[in-house]
């Protein structure tokens, strides 16, 4: 008869490799995530350069009429490049950027490992949030020096809107990313940051739009998030109706994308 192998001891099990705690997997994918941003030219031009040059230019260009409702071009602008910085990072860099690492085999790998699927999300959103508080205080300090002077009782809703709009926007980049190719995602994503930009709300408040898009633009995620600024900064308060629309959008584009997502 064979001799069983003797059992493992405390010091042979010391040896044995040991998976890190689920928050330390969550904490170095955030941080992985959040370098691939800030190091990548295009999406740091992208979340930081054109915002800080569109606040600067739309608010120095004064040949450029805008109806601000009787507050400075600095007051009335800076909620709406806020919100188009959201959707810079939120959206289409995480859209392209989650497309392209499932075309390459990326995220079926990080899967597979300790890290799973929830640690993998988590890690993306959260590295969206990390860009954004970097995204934010550019921007905010920036409009400080133009002279911004936002309502103090605005700051605690403002923030509760950029945390609902990075919600639906992060929704609808998973969306895009688990079900389009890679170079599809690359267009549509960028060619629907920029209809919203123009038409959806997000500069300019939805009741300045042309026709019918005025009341179209309440109904998106960008008219929403931008009028929920707007109004957080300029009066101090959240409007019911854009926290109703950002969570809508993002319940509803949160259940296509655990529906829809492929993994490969």
């Amino acid at each position: 008869m064979s001799t069983p192998p003797p059992a493992l001891g405390t010091a042979d099990q010391a040896l044995e490799p040991q998976a890190a705690a689920p928050w330390r997997r969550v904490l170095a994918q955030t941080l992985f995530e959040t370098r691939a941003i800030l190091r990548n030219g295009e999406q740091l031009l992208l979340a930081i350069v054109i915002p800080v040059v569109a606040l600067i230019g739309l608010t120095r260009a004064t040949f450029v009429e805008l109806d601000t409702g009787g507050v400075s071009r600095i007051d009335f602008l800076t909620p709406g490049v806020l919100a188009l910085a959201v959707m810079s990072t939120a959206f289409t860099s995480q859209a392209i950027a989650t497309a392209f690492d499932r075309r390459n085999g990326v995220l079926r790998l990080l899967a597979t490992t300790p890290l799973g699927r929830s640690g993998l999300l988590a890690g993306k959103v959260l590295g969206v949030l990390v860009v954004e508080v970097v995204q934010v205080s550019v921007i905010s300090l920036t409009a400080l020096a133009l002279g911004w002077a936002p309502d103090p009782a605005g700051i605690l809703p403002a923030l509760v809107s950029l945390v609902l709009g990075t919600a639906a926007f992060t929704a609808l980049a998973l969306l895009l990313a688990g079900v389009l190719r890679a170079e599809a995602v690359l267009a549509v994503a960028n060619l629907v940051w920029l209809l919203l930009a123009v038409a959806g709300g997000v500069v300019l408040p939805a009741d300045q739009l042309p026709g019918p898009l005025a009341h179209l633009a309440l109904l998106l995620p960008s008219g929403a998030l931008g009028e929920a600024l707007r109004t957080s900064v300029l009066h101090g308060t959240l409007p019911p109706w854009s926290v109703v629309v950002l969570l809508g959008w993002t319940a509803a584009l949160g259940w296509g994308a655990g529906r829809l997502f492929r993994w490969h």
